[in-house]
């Protein structure tokens, strides 16, 4: 039977999977819920649409968030160190150009159902123009991101005020003159305390924990490529050189006012941002233990102390939900996620994902070797291990980095490590670019 497969999702995963599957002349359709390929890094102020904020630029530096099939010197080379999201934007839709993607994508189409008939069957159910069909395939690629189903926290009492998460944060104007507490330690919440404090009356932020704020600039050059000088070392040893070098540079949390760090490097995921401690110690943003529970427009947090918000953003993450499965076949919402290199399932060998990992850095480059991995697997050039349940397990019994448990951590890898597994599974005569050499010694 001739192959026909179908790719959910034109985000950056997405694009790369089609471009790297019709390399091989492989019969390949996508279906794409947006207008344009770019994902989440299509700027909209919709809400149903899981977007960027007004403000965002990445957090890894372009030098180790860039396809090695099409650089960002191949787009333009006045890109700056952490692109905007519009820069981003601008990129994918390039590198779709570039390699003529476009006529395989279908825009403004909702996948509704996958029913998986076979290891040679799948039902798509999809939606265009308001007009529903099944269209069959022989495979299914699932490249949607994991950033669509929002998780919000759940404290004792009511709050009376705006309580929102931040998939509904778009910029921070709707904020000005207001009381606002944001949740969280992560990216989204720092950035987007950052941004509210510029028109707020005040802006709070409220840890349960202590987080790691690590700066984009270590002595002159983005952090990551600084990082990636020690990535030939053993993530263990690697982690404890980096906290050492954090530590020198920025001193402790306590310095901030801001809750000490108590986990080890790696063991969560690190924040990357400039602004909020400067905030903080400007009296723009103020810190805020956990919170113990809601009354009306008054906020009790754990440390005794109360105040009166007007907005309350939770910055908590996604639920890992493919909403377009029966959770009977496939459901990741709680973790584990047991799948051989991050992709491929252990029984469903006609299932596949993309880009459903979070390493310490970008998604997209790990993405496009998965895609490479899959190409082949595809031609019949690779072969799945014939001990597939094993390695499956051992996704999750030996992980890159030994995480403390919160559903943000199922998907985590290292950046380097992950990448190096997944150069193994491809030819020795495929050459990378090694975008590590490009400027680390810019």
């Amino acid at each position: 039977m001739k192959r026909r497969i179908c790719i959910i999702g034109a985000g950056p995963s997405g694009i790369t999977a089609l471009k790297n599957l019709k390399d091989k002349n492989l019969d390949v359709v996508v279906y794409d819920r947006n207008h344009e390929v770019g994902g989440n890094w299509i700027f909209s102020e919709d809400i149903s649409h899981s977007s960027v904020f007004e403000t965002t630029h990445i957090i890894s530096s372009k030098t180790l968030s860039q396809y090695e099939d099409f650089t960002f010197d191949d787009f333009d080379t006045s890109v700056a160190d952490y692109p905007s999201h519009d820069e981003l934007r601008r990129y994918f839709q390039a590198y779709a150009s570039n390699f003529q993607l476009y006529p395989f994508i279908e825009f403004r189409t909702t996948v509704k159902h996958c029913e998986r008939i076979s290891d040679q069957e799948w039902n798509i159910t999809i939606v265009q123009d308001e007009r529903e069909r099944i269209e069959k395939f022989t495979d299914l690629v699932v490249c949607n991101g994991h950033h669509s189903v929002p998780r919000m926290p759940e404290y004792p009492g009511h709050f009376s005020g705006e309580f929102m998460h931040s998939h509904t944060y778009k910029k921070a104007a709707p904020f000005a003159d207001k009381r606002v507490l944001v949740i969280g330690g992560g990216n989204s919440a720092c950035d987007v305390a950052v941004e509210t404090s510029r028109v707020s009356k005040k802006t709070s932020i409220s840890w349960r924990r202590g987080y790691r704020i690590i700066p984009k600039f270590f002595f002159g050059l983005p952090s990551d490529i600084v990082g990636a000088r020690s990535s030939w070392l053993p993530v263990k040893i690697r982690s404890w050189f980096n906290d050492r070098l954090l530590n020198i540079m920025l001193g402790k949390n306590k310095l901030y006012g801001l809750q000490e760090v108590k986990t080890k490097f790696g063991e969560t995921h690190p924040t990357i941002n400039d602004e909020l401690l400067y905030k903080v110690r400007h009296g723009k943003v103020h810190p805020k233990v956990d919170i113990e529970k809601l009354d009306g427009t008054t906020v009790h947090f754990k440390d005794g102390t109360k105040e009166d918000f007007d907005v309350i953003i939770a910055c908590t993450g996604y639920i890992l939900k493919h909403s377009f499965f029966d959770p009977s076949l496939i459901d990741y919402s709680d973790g584990p996620v047991p799948l051989y290199l991050k992709m491929f399932h252990e029984a469903y060998h006609n299932l596949f994902f993309i880009g459903m990992f979070q390493p310490l850095g970008c998604i997209w480059p790990g993405s496009e070797l998965q895609s490479k991995v899959l190409a082949n697997y595809f031609t019949g050039e690779w072969k799945l291990p014939k001990n597939m349940k094993r390695l499956c397990e051992r996704e999750i019994t030996h992980p890159h980095y030994k995480q403390i448990k919160t559903p943000r951590h199922t998907i985590t890898v290292d950046y380097h490590k992950f990448r190096k597994a997944l150069l193994k599974e491809l030819p020795k005569d495929w050459i990378s670019k090694e975008p590590l050499k490009v400027s680390i010694s810019a």
